[in-house]
């Protein structure tokens, strides 16, 4: 198809009738809906902030934002630097090779930016939201009571869920319904990539900041032996930071594009693989139906398993954190199920071959993994599981090496036990598929897959709920500590005098901590979702690129096999880029963190005060903000330029290369995000359960922990965005190629190949040599013998020495010269 996904054009809504109503009115209903979700989100945004707080908790929350609000506005400035790599590329194809009008190129340069900005902006709202519950979650805990603890961060993340959804939703309505049928592929396409793109570059850079400042300030407990959260640690105030925006903007922006994304597949594929318009009408208002209805079932789930909950603890002196959490997936999935078959009877019956329950079966084997994946994942990450159990065994004999191999035992079984999940579920699609649906379409078992991914989204409200449930109650913990609010003069009579009740310090604190640790485990159940939707999702967008390529399965279909070369060649080079992607993540983390511990231990003041100073805090979110763009930058040139030169070199050598991004990265993730998720939480075992800090388990826990960070949260996660980026902006880049070489110039797209290819290798390379902490043995040796005459070559020379010229190039984005506990300097490095 010339142009691709941008040239297809809608159906008209109104030639089928449901319930009396023309398709496209009741698609309109849905945008109350939409509207009734926002009101719900914004209801609770107030009642939220109006929530009772002391003014030394609110103090901390708001510098919390402040920090929060800089980094996303830096974020924000970075993000629109890469959208212009982008936007030369649509531009050079839609206008120069495709040849679509100024006016239609500029709509889908308009609607990358609309699709960026969502991302951006239900981020935004996300941290807005956290940082007012985050205060009044702690000083709820202090009535000693565990109920108000967990009901807070559950609304928190509610708002957050109900917001995104509705957003997104509301967005994908307005193209179908109010735009021009000719124009909607153009929206679609750039939504997407927009959406794609910020996604990427927020969660990936929020994921390098986070660990950064959590390394960073877990180590000073080993190193001075001090508290948890600690307020006269300059390092807790980024942590904080770093909680939002790894685990809040990351995830936000990450839900928002997923949902996008897999809506966009959908509807592409359905145009594609479907020739009679009449069951394509019929199937893109069912499936946005069905959309709506998961919304609604998604509050009903919410609004039992409150009242149930508030039932049950609301006087209570212990809570079960985790029993509400799961509760409520298991709900949502229940009701989401049921609905999905009431609405396709209702919608569809009338389509041949009992069709109705064959494609909702489809939609709930993706529903029901939205609830069985979270209790596999806490098989492996929650405090109650044996895995996690293991951990912090073999660490109290084997100290942190032992502690650290069962981790890395956990991530490898739940690698197998959630891909054996994930599999089964296909499968039972696939055979479904079977069943019939070839006559309507082609490839069946494509679309399956496509509607697995749809039902895992289905409760997108939920899923995204009790993933930011983590990041609050993280905070929660930290703003209680870095409050000092134990040390003020009058604090029990105060609050008894403008509150009304009696403080209980002992209470609050556990039930922060053990809160902390459900919010731990349920971050963690949502992470294999989102990349098991990234997979499944990216399956049907990988067939519209087959399509294109076989011109409706009808030509070069035997280029998709083994046999042919550049297929098997692509497949192996999909597998080298999960894993330099994972290493150069890792590696921007792991030198941020040796800066910001550099930093910290130096500047540190134990003796005679009670905070650290705003300015030693600051410099601290510098340097993560620093580095986590550094490490961005060089990745997603990175990815952009490889996803160019595979696409260019042979587009059969690109589909492998696609498939095996997809492939390797489920597993990659899944391993990462859950062995870093039971070293977390073995750590809260020890301190917790054991009440062990300070011990020598409880350093070796802490090892484990920041080995476990940049798996978890920077690496992992990481990974969804980079496979739907490289999806979505390689129906371009292949496009692009293919014009290139149809029109005769075959040469020139192989030549162009080599030179983005080059251009890819030099970021890759920088990526590690160009991230490299600077230094050598020799400072190492100056270092262990405390003595600066050891060796004449100073740090910073010996990092001249190794990096020479790769260092002026960075020099726009480095820190001044950070003073050394042991007399070296800092290197610009």
């Amino acid at each position: 198809m010339h142009g691709g996904e941008a040239s297809l054009v809608l159906p008209d809504f109104s030639s089928v009738s449901f319930f009396g109503l023309q398709g496209n009115h009741l698609l309109m209903l849905g945008l109350l809906v939409c509207a009734a979700g926002l009101v719900f989100g914004l209801v609770t945004y107030n009642r939220l902030r109006d929530l009772p707080v002391h003014e030394s908790m609110r103090e901390i929350s708001e510098l919390i934002y402040q920090t929060c609000k800089t980094y996303l506005i830096q974020q924000g400035k970075f993000l629109l630097m890469l959208w212009l790599f982008i936007g030369a590329v649509i531009l050079l194809y839609y206008k120069a090779l495709v040849g679509f009008s100024w006016g239609r190129v500029a709509v889908i340069l308009a609607f990358s930016l609309i699709g960026m900005a969502g991302s951006f902006g239900v981020a935004w709202y996300g941290i807005r939201v956290n940082t007012f519950a985050n205060s009044r979650t702690s000083f709820a805990a202090l009535r000693g009571k565990p109920y108000p603890a967990h009901a807070i961060p559950m609304q928190s993340g509610m708002s957050v869920g109900m917001v995104l959804i509705s957003v997104e939703l509301m967005m994908m309505l307005v193209i179908m319904l109010f735009l021009p049928a000719g124009i909607a592929g153009s929206c679609f396409i750039g939504f997407a990539i927009g959406e794609s793109l910020g996604a990427s570059a927020l969660r990936i850079a929020g994921g390098i900041f986070t660990k950064i400042a959590d390394i960073g300030s877990d180590l000073m407990k080993i190193v001075f032996h001090i508290k948890e959260d600690d307020a006269r640690n300059p390092g807790v105030i980024a942590d904080c930071t770093g909680d939002n925006a790894g685990d809040s903007v990351g995830p936000s922006a990450d839900g928002f594009e997923t949902y996008g994304v897999t809506g966009v597949a959908l509807i592409t594929f359905i145009l594609l693989a479907v020739d009679d318009v009449a069951i394509q009408v019929h199937l893109l208002v069912w499936i946005f139906t069905i959309r709506i209805v998961m919304v609604l079932a998604a509050f009903i789930s919410y609004a039992i398993n409150s009242a149930l909950t508030k039932a049950r603890y609301a006087d209570a002196d212990r809570m079960d954190f985790e029993a509400p959490l799961s509760q409520l997936v298991w709900l949502t999935s229940i009701v989401c199920i049921a609905l999905t078959y009431l609405t396709s009877y209702a919608m569809i019956s009338n389509l041949d071959d009992g069709m109705w329950w064959k494609l909702a079966t489809i939609i709930s084997f993706g529903t029901l993994a939205g609830a069985l994946i979270p209790e596999l994942v806490k098989a492996f990450t929650s405090v109650k599981s044996r895995h996690v159990t293991e951990v912090v065994v073999s660490a109290q004999q084997g100290g942190a090496s032992l502690g650290i191999l069962s981790g890395l035992v956990a991530g490898n079984f739940s690698a197998f036990w959630l891909g054996t999940a994930i599999l089964g579920l296909m499968t039972g699609a696939f055979f479904v598929s079977t069943l019939g649906l070839g006559a309507m379409m082609l490839a069946p078992a494509v679309f399956s897959f496509g509607l697995v991914a749809f039902g895992f989204l289905g409760m997108g409200p939920v899923t995204i709920a009790v993933d930011s449930y983590g990041p609050v109650t993280d905070n929660a913990q930290s703003v209680y500590e870095l409050s000092t609010i134990e040390e003020i003069d009058g604090i029990e009579d105060e609050i008894k005098r403008d509150f009304g009740f009696d403080v209980q310090w002992d209470n609050a604190k556990r039930y922060l901590e053990e809160n902390d640790g459900a919010g731990n485990t349920f971050k963690a159940t949502a992470k294999p979702v989102l990349i098991g939707t990234a997979v499944v999702g990216a399956t049907t967008m990988i067939f519209s690129i087959i399509m294109s390529l076989t011109q409706g399965l009808q030509y070069d279909v035997d280029k998709l096999s083994l046999i042919h070369a550049p297929f098997l060649l692509g497949l192996i080079a999909g597998g080298a880029i999960i894993y330099w992607f994972s290493g150069a993540s890792t590696q921007a983390v792991t030198t941020g963190a040796y800066r910001a511990v550099e930093f910290i231990s130096a500047n540190i003041k134990l003796d005679g005060v009670t905070k650290a100073s705003a300015d030693d805090s600051k410099k601290v979110v510098e340097i993560c903000t620093r580095y986590a763009q550094r490490g961005m930058l060089n990745i997603f040139l990175g990815i952009f330029f490889a996803t160019l030169a595979f696409a260019f070199m042979e587009p059969f050598l690109f589909i492998g290369y696609l498939i095996s991004l997809a492939l390797f990265g489920l597993y990659q993730a899944i391993f990462m995000a859950n062995a870093g998720g039971a070293w977390d939480n073995a750590k809260k075992l020890v301190e917790v359960d054991l009440d062990a800090k300070g011990t020598a388990l409880h350093d070796a826990s802490i090892v484990g922990d920041t080995v476990g960070d940049p798996f978890k949260d920077t690496s992992s996660v990481s990974l969804n965005p980079i496979i739907k980026f490289s999806t979505l902006f390689g129906l371009l880049a292949v496009e692009l190629a293919v014009s290139i070489s149809s029109g005769g110039n075959a040469i020139l797209a192989h030549v162009l190949a080599v030179v983005f290819f080059v251009v890819a290798v030099y970021f890759i390379w920088r990526s590690f040599y160009g991230m490299r902490i600077g230094l050598d043995l020799r400072d190492v040796r100056r270092e262990l013998s405390d003595d600066p005459e050891t060796d004449e070559l100073s740090g910073p020379a010996a990092a001249a020495a190794v990096v020479g010229g790769m260092e002026r190039v960075e020099e726009g984005l480095e820190l001044e010269t950070i003073p050394q506990r042991s007399g070296l300097e800092h290197s610009h490095s």
